[in-house]
């Protein structure tokens, strides 16, 4: 009985100071035991330093990395601690709490207490009876909660009260980690206007007026300027500018538009400035009917049961029958007893604990993983697909070369290019600046700071009159374009890249041909994916050549070029037809239906905020870099499961067969079948404590 109270004291502490981690109250259960409100200090100094380190391994898994991570990327992600469910378990196990400690209480004071004792685990756990026959009634089965719905009662009313008590409250604790879990997989459709679009500049009368985002109306004039993001889908009426829509429509170049064209809502105006007609606004642009198809989709993500989900649900019919088995043999007592060795409590336990552990690991090093159960879907993966645009690549292109006419040298066309677009912030502006820093030119003086601004940029630099920007942009200032640059620009549009033209004096004298970036830990990525006999695909926007090109340098198994948005969802439904797990790499809203679909959904930080939002993992780091770490932690975390398993197995078939064969009681099951306890917990919080371990080293060196 000495062994018994203090495997409950212990437990008890434990449990008692994770919550107090999230409410610093005292709690119920320390002012019963101590008579006062107080760090429990029941073992032993040696055993008490184990005890602390590990009390705060536990705290550690609970701590704020992640939220903090949430909050980071400015999603729809509700950091309270307060949802409902959550909620409730944490006050269902603050009851049972009680109760343990009423039944503790009972044999000093009176037997009466038991009473109270019994009233306060029955009422904690009348959540577990109304999904029992929730279940029963609706799906016509009993699962693991059906087990705990009748032993429970059982155990209570056969005057075990203080073991039942006990082993409710760890349940609790095991049921408040599941609730926990599954909050933190929530997630919501995201606003695409939400914190990013307050207000608009109307022009009215003449004068650009700013107005709420929500009074716009069908047919006002939107006035955008540059670097700003389009609010509606609209008809340009004045002005021309280059706009980057690639993660609308999952093209990397950036394209020109002008009087008469359409625009569309949730894309970037890099240079110009424009008066847009509003055709569409708010829940009527194509962005908002994006968000509309997610979140009318009635499978927003398929269930995946967790696999100590699946474990529980297939050992329960097996244990109920067990459970009558013994009733003859070792009577009620015996009966009970096998019920409570049922595996699925402690591996309900150990799961949650491992999975947890393993998040905030994931958590420290750079990696969030919304969804827990993504973890357990990486295991199965053997095919990658990847978006193009802003995933393999890098927004900012490189300048691939540069073509000379009359006479003009390479250097002088860069450093002239360079000096008119030296104040400019869109990414083709950066690559040739940063091109004719690594060229180490020194850059004329810009003389006039008044910008003509459109599909280029009109200047005047050194005393000559300097224009940069496309063929387009050319021809609207009256100066001839050679036929040679016509055809060079239709080879680098057939390669996926872009041209810029530089005219001095009214003269084309150069241009400067622009490449998408790949990603410099791309090659590296792949080739590690494939060494761990994954496949690797691209899905692109873009057309063909660009596409097939990246493919072939990259080593990438299979590519889809000139996809539309809806189209990546339904080629990642296809692998999947071809019996293929599926995870998704993406960052652009066109991106997020394949990314619900995929069975496991991965985007970087930076990404838009809807690809963040679809996504259950997020590199924050926003790179590739930590794929391949991140399917290693899956590894690990399906062997802690397995280690897991085996601590939940071994000690409840051990204890079934000495009900059976020698008539062991609850006194002895409730030993056995916590016996394993320290076993599984050590296992949970082992990758917490490699964790801290490997930083001490990393401090040390």
């Amino acid at each position: 009985m000495a062994l018994f109270t203090s495997v409950v004291l212990v437990s008890g502490s434990l449990i008692a100071g994770v919550l107090a981690r999230r409410k610093p109250s005292p709690h119920l259960v320390d002012v019963l035991i101590d008579g006062e409100p107080k760090e429990a200090t029941l073992l032993p100094p040696k055993q008490q330093q184990t005890f602390t380190r590990v009390k705060q391994v536990v705290q550690e898994i609970f701590s704020d990395t992640r939220r903090q991570q949430q909050q980071e990327l400015n999603t729809t992600y509700e950091a309270t601690e307060e949802q409902a469910t959550e909620a409730s378990r944490r006050q269902d196990l603050l009851v049972a709490s009680s109760g343990l400690g009423l039944a503790l209480l009972a044999p000093v004071v009176t037997p009466l207490l038991y009473l109270p004792s019994i009233a306060c685990n029955l009422y904690a756990f009348r959540f577990i009876f109304q999904e029992a026959y929730r279940v029963y009634r609706e799906e016509r089965k009993l699962d693991y909660r059906a087990v705990w719905a009748i032993s429970i009662p059982l155990a209570l009313l056969s005057g075990n009260v203080a073991a039942a008590s006990f082993g409710g409250v760890l349940g609790l604790f095991n049921f408040y980690l599941v609730a926990k879990t599954e909050s933190r997989s929530k997630r919501h459709i995201a606003d695409l206007f939400g914190g990013q679009i307050r207000s608009v500049w109307l022009l009215i009368d003449g004068v650009e007026v700013e107005t709420p985002f929500e009074q716009v109306q069908l047919g006002d004039t939107v006035v955008v300027h540059a670097g700003q993001m389009i609010p509606v889908d609209g008809t340009i009426v004045e002005g021309m500018a280059t706009i980057d829509q690639h993660m609308l429509t999952g093209e990397s170049q950036p394209v020109e538009k002008e009087r008469g064209e359409l625009v569309l809502a949730s894309t970037v105006l890099l240079s110009g400035r424009i008066h847009i007609r509003v055709d569409k606004a708010g829940d009527a642009t194509v962005a908002a009917q994006i968000t509309e198809m997610l979140s009318q989709t009635t499978d927003f993500k398929r269930t995946l049961e967790s696999r100590t989900d699946r474990f529980m649900n297939q050992i329960t019919l097996p244990i109920l029958g067990l459970s009558a088995l013994a009733l003859p043999v070792a009577g009620m007592g015996g009966a009970v007893a096998v019920l409570w060795y049922y595996p699925g409590s402690r591996m309900m336990f150990f799961g949650p604990m491992s999975m947890l552990s393993y998040l905030q690991v994931a958590a420290q090093r750079g990696i969030l993983i919304k969804d827990g159960r993504a973890l357990e879907s990486l295991e199965q993966i053997d095919t990658v697909v990847f978006d193009k645009t802003g995933t393999l690549t890098l927004e900012q292109p490189t300048v691939s070369r540069i073509y000379c006419y009359n006479g003009v040298s390479e250097p002088e066309i860069l450093r002239y290019a360079a000096a008119a677009e030296a104040k400019q912030s869109h990414p083709i502006a950066r690559a040739i600046v940063q091109a004719a820093r690594e060229h180490g030119l020194d850059l004329p003086r810009l003389e006039d700071a008044h910008y003509k601004v459109g599909y280029g940029l009109k200047t005047q630099i050194a005393g000559r009159a300097t224009r940069i920007g496309s063929v387009r942009f050319m021809t609207a200032e009256g100066i001839a374009v050679p036929p040679e640059v016509i055809t060079q620009q239709l080879a680098s549009h057939a390669q996926g890249h872009s041209l810029v033209l530089l005219a001095l004096e009214g003269e084309v004298v150069g241009a400067i041909e622009l490449a998408p970036t790949i990603r410099p830990e791309a090659r590296q990525i792949i080739q590690e994916l494939h060494a761990r006999g994954i496949e690797t695909a691209i899905i692109s926007g873009d057309n063909d050549t660009p596409t097939h090109r990246l493919a072939a340098e990259l080593g990438i198994d299979r590519y889809f070029a000139e996809v539309l948005p809806e189209d990546k969802a339904n080629l990642v439904t296809q692998l999947q037809e071809e019996g293929h797990k599926v995870c998704f790499v993406g960052d652009g809203i066109n991106d997020s239906i394949a990314l619900k679909t995929a069975d496991v959904a991965v985007s970087l930080r930076g990404a838009t905020t809807i690809a963040t939002d679809m996504a259950e993992i997020v590199f924050m780091n926003g790179t590739l870099g930590q794929l391949p770490e991140l399917f290693e932690l899956a590894d690990d975390f399906a062997a802690n499961m397995r280690t897991n398993m085996l601590a939940s197995v071994l000690p409840g078939a051990l204890g079934i067969a000495g009900t059976l064969l020698f008539g062991w009681g609850m006194g002895i099951c409730v030993l056995l079948s916590q016996g394993s306890t320290p076993v599984g917990v050590y296992n949970a919080i082992k990758p917490m404590l490699d964790e801290n371990q490997s930083q001490q080293l990393l401090v040390r060196k």
